[in-house]
């Protein structure tokens, strides 16, 4: 398309009100899946940093924290990286009653476990990701460290090998498998962006949830995606929600 043909933009500004009990029927997973499709979940300020004092969680205003535990609730299982886990104090998943009687009456387990992708298996047995918890974590690590995490954590979780071709490596298609094996098929990634930027590089992202906080934090903080090879993948958008405090909800989707 030539550079000065006519491109049409469209307003935003005369959105229908939509309230917390809508979010469910716009966040969605597409029916009866046979494979893992899997959702990321984010916040960036307008500058893109994807932290604010070293945490995601700094950015977040009410709505994206009431937006947070509609996708836990939707999810089948929610995946982490491990330093994701350490600097966010991750527990385990907590559902009100409600949200697990519609997780039920979906036909899903009453609480998503939560699934760590860690190389090193380097995970405390005392964090709150083991002792505050209703289902034992699943941890996904490579083959050189499986045997010294399994022994480590004693129990507290399910300790899988998701290492592939290369040992010292976890393969996220390897990850994606086998959670598919287990039935878990709804997947919500909370990154970090590390772990993020393995899926992007390996093209297993169908969608991101973007919050858009209303904040300028310059500094150094990192973004949300960050990998070792670029790779553009292409989205289109499927809704844009914002609220009182000026956060941006924007839901992105993929062709596949």
């Amino acid at each position: 398309m030539p550079d000065d043909a006519v491109t049409r933009f469209t307003r935003l500004d005369s959105l229908t009100t939509v309230d917390t009990a809508d979010l469910p029927r716009l966040y969605d997973y597409p029916r009866e899946l046979t494979r893992c499709w899997v959702r990321a979940n984010m916040i960036v300020s307008v500058d893109g940093g994807a932290t604010l004092d070293g945490r995601a969680g700094g950015l977040a205003g009410r709505g994206d924290r009431a937006l947070f535990k509609v996708l836990r609730d939707l999810a089948d299982v929610v995946l982490v990286g491990a330093g994701t886990v350490r600097t966010e104090n991750y527990s385990g998943a907590q559902l009100s009653v409600a949200a697990r009687q519609n997780r039920q009456a979906r036909g899903q387990a009453e609480v998503p476990p939560i699934a760590v992708v860690t190389a090193s298996g380097a995970l405390e047995p005392t964090s709150r990701l083991f002792t505050r918890t209703e289902t034992p974590p699943l941890i996904f690590t490579t083959n050189a460290s499986f045997a010294a995490t399994r022994d480590r954590l004693q129990g507290r979780a399910d300790v899988l090998d998701a290492s592939t071709s290369d040992p010292i490596v976890v393969d996220p298609a390897a990850v994606l498998g086998q959670l598919a094996q287990r039935g878990l098929h709804r997947v919500l990634c909370e990154g970090g962006p590390t772990l993020l930027g393995d899926f992007v590089e390996h093209d297993l992202l169908d969608e991101l949830a973007l919050t858009v906080a209303p904040k300028l934090v310059g500094g150094g903080a990192p973004r949300m995606v960050t990998g070792r090879v670029p790779r553009t993948t292409d989205l289109r958008t499927a809704h844009i929600l914002t609220d009182d405090q000026g956060y941006l909800y924007l839901r992105y989707t993929r062709d596949r």
